[in-house]
């Protein structure tokens, strides 16, 4: 009787402290009733509750949480069913409303997403749907914070994960895409083929300029040698000139300074004409002075004659 008094009594006591004492992990909170109206929120940490008289009702995660709607068949504007997956993300921000104010404000909020989704979809038409996820997620969200808003819940993110048309529209549709994707890359092969003769002429036209280019340049710089030659030459002979004028010039004057006579200038005229006849020329035209000399030679072969007589 004893041990089983004393083990009736530790099991009250555990019972007392487990009603009693209560742990709240962080980021969740418990709505307390005391004698089933609500008394107060059991934050994170240690609590300390009256046993029989308060009650935990619920706990509630305060994390953000995400609920997924299960696809639905919805219409569109031009009479095509599509089948359609959303996610939603929420987040708990009003405890007391959450327990309150609503019975099951997940089972609330996927109700009203479809219920919203089939409003959005069916003033939408197959093309709009299918390239309008973000304006759906946008509209839903929107609808979802106006009724959520007193159930103390906050919608954070609503996600259109896939949309599904019909398989014979997909069918068309995958057969319209090919039929663009062909179109595009015959474009883009036009496009391609044009600017390559494009690029081509231009290359020419480049080439062209360049060589064109090329030949002024060097017709220029051979203008140029060609001119700056016949000036050295033209130098040249101006200095020959000059130098053979000035040995003349000297000479002159050498046979100025020497007093020849006559006589002698006669005899080296002889000379000279001597020279010319050797040409090939058969008549030779004297001037008339040279004539004049030449009557001299009698008189200088005399002279000669005379000299050797003496001898």
């Amino acid at each position: 009787m004893t041990w089983a008094v004393i083990g009736i009594i530790l099991v009250v006591v555990v019972i007392f402290i487990a009603l009693t004492v209560k742990i709240v992990p962080q980021q969740r909170v418990g709505v307390v009733e005391r004698l089933g109206r609500f008394h107060r929120l059991l934050t994170p940490g240690l609590n300390i509750l009256i046993p029989v008289i308060d009650q935990v009702r619920i706990y509630h995660d305060l994390r953000i949480q995400q609920a997924n709607v299960p696809p639905q068949t919805v219409i569109t504007k031009d009479n095509v069913q599509v089948q359609i997956d959303t996610i939603i993300f929420y987040q708990v921000v009003g405890p007391e409303e959450a327990t309150y104010g609503i019975s099951d404000y997940v089972y609330g909020v996927r109700n009203i997403s479809t219920a919203t989704m089939r409003q959005i979809i069916g003033k939408l038409e197959l093309d709009e749907t299918l390239s309008g996820r973000e304006k759906i997620s946008t509209e839903i969200r929107l609808a979802l914070d106006e009724a959520t808003e007193k159930w103390g819940v906050r919608i954070e993110r609503v996600e259109v994960i896939d949309i599904k048309p019909p398989l014979d529209i997909q069918e068309a549709m995958d057969k319209q895409m090919k039929a663009e994707r062909s179109k595009r890359a015959i474009v883009l092969e036009a496009e391609a083929a044009k600017q390559d003769m494009i690029l081509r002429a231009e290359g020419d036209k480049q080439s062209k300029i360049l060589k064109a280019e090329g030949d002024k340049e060097a017709r220029i710089r051979e203008a140029e040698g060609l001119g700056q030659a016949q000036e050295l030459e033209a130098l040249g002979q101006a200095k020959a000139i000059q130098a053979v004028a000035e040995a003349e010039k000297n000479r002159i004057e050498l046979l100025r300074n020497a007093d020849l006579n006559e006589s002698v200038l006669a005899y080296y005229s002889f000379e000279a004409l001597k020279e010319v006849a050797k040409g090939p020329a058969n008549k030779v035209f004297l001037p008339t002075s040279t004539v004049d000399a030449l009557g001299s030679i009698g008189a200088i072969g005399e002279v000669f004659k005379a000299g050797k007589s003496d001898k």
